[in-house]
Formats: structure tokens, C-alpha cells, sequence
């Protein structure tokens, strides 16, 4: 099974995909976000697009290796990746579930000013490109990619993590962490992953 963690910029995809994981048995994470960089390094900057997902390359790749990997291994592959354009939906997420691999879609979803906070404390100050995105993804998630949305405004990490898990039917470990070792859990992923 897929669980592919959607949302604007800042929304805590991944932060929930990396908590997801410590608690799912069995589970691994894919960032299609390394493509993009593969593609970058690899390439002219002549014809680098201003976003990668606008290369053809990167939505067939990570395609393509999700299916190799639903089908290859046999726990849960867990996905945190912004995808707000319909058509690169199609070619990469309905395109799975027409395949017949078991994918399930959640959307983050939050009002502007929570997102915007939540981008402050990533330290990003002024106005940055993923703050740029906010209004383009609401208004998808409002009117194209509709579906499944988890609510996240004045909820927590564990909140969203146990509705993502209850809503794909499966059972998470019992969280034993300190909530000291949760916040330095999640501030160690939030460093590793601001690009």
C-alpha cells in the first residue's frame, strides 16, 4: 500500500510521513523530491524548469518506481509530496490507483495563516517560494484535488498521524517517546529535509 501525505508547502507532510514510519512496522519513505534534484544535477541549467515536476522526466520516474516498489516490497510506502497540479495527479497518483496498487491520498489541509506560521518556524522569513504557493494549493485542494482532506488547524503531529493510520486501516505502534525525544524526533527531520 501507498500513503501518499499531500499538502500546501509547510503543512507538515513531512514531519507526519516521518512519524508515520517511526510507528508503522514495516514501512518505508519516498521522497520524489530527490528526482527533482537527480534531474537538476543531471541536466543543462539551460533547460531546467522553474519547478522539476514540470519535467515530464520526473512525474514518469517516480511513477515508474513506485509501481517497482509496491510491488516488489511488501510493507507500506509512505509518500509526503505536494502535487497540486490535476494533470501530474493524473499521470502519477490515478495512474497508480489504475494500476491496481492500493493508494491512499490525504490532503493536509489548513487556512493561509496557519501555514504561514507554521513556514515561520521553519525560519522561513519573508516571502520565500513556498509561501508564494499557499494561495495556488488552497485553491486546488478547494476545487480540483478534492480529495481525502484531514483537517490540521489547531490539531497536532499525533492527531494527524493517528487519523492518517485509522483512515488506511492500520495499526500503529504505541508512541513511547518522552515528549522531549518527540521534539528533538521532529526538529532533527525538519533539518534534514529544508531544501
Amino acid at each position: 500500500m501507498i500513503i501518499w501525505v499531500n499538502g500546501a508547502f509547510g503543512s507538515g507532510k513531512t514531519t507526519c510521513a516521518f512519524e508515520l514510519h517511526r510507528r508503522l512496522p514495516n514501512s518505508f519513505v519516498y521522497d520524489p523530491e530527490n528526482i527533482g534534484y537527480f534531474i537538476r544535477n543531471n541536466t543543462p541549467k539551460e533547460i531546467h524548469k522553474s519547478d522539476f515536476q514540470d519535467h515530464g522526466q520526473w512525474r514518469l520516474f517516480n511513477y515508474e518506481m513506485l509501481k517497482y516498489i509496491s510491488m516488489e516490497y511488501m510493507g507500506t510506502i509512505i509518500v509526503p509530496m505536494t502535487i497540486n497540479n490535476h494533470q501530474y495527479y493524473e499521470e502519477i497518483i490515478q495512474r497508480l490507483i489504475d494500476d491496481g496498487i492500493i493508494l491512499k491520498h490525504y490532503i493536509l489541509y489548513a487556512n493561509k495563516e496557519t501555514i504561514l506560521k507554521r513556514l515561520n518556524k521553519r525560519l522561513e522569513r519573508g516571502e520565500t517560494w513556498a509561501k508564494s504557493q499557499i494561495d495556488r494549493c488552497i485553491e486546488v485542494f478547494d476545487t480540483e484535488i478534492t480529495e481525502e482532506k484531514i483537517i490540521t488547524d489547531n490539531r497536532n503531529i499525533d492527531y494527524v498521524v493517528e487519523e492518517i493510520a485509522k483512515r488506511s486501516g492500520v495499526t500503529l505502534l504505541p508512541d513511547k517517546r518522552t515528549f522531549l525525544k518527540k521534539g528533538i524526533d521532529r526538529a532533527i527531520t525538519l533539518i534534514k529535509h529544508i531544501r
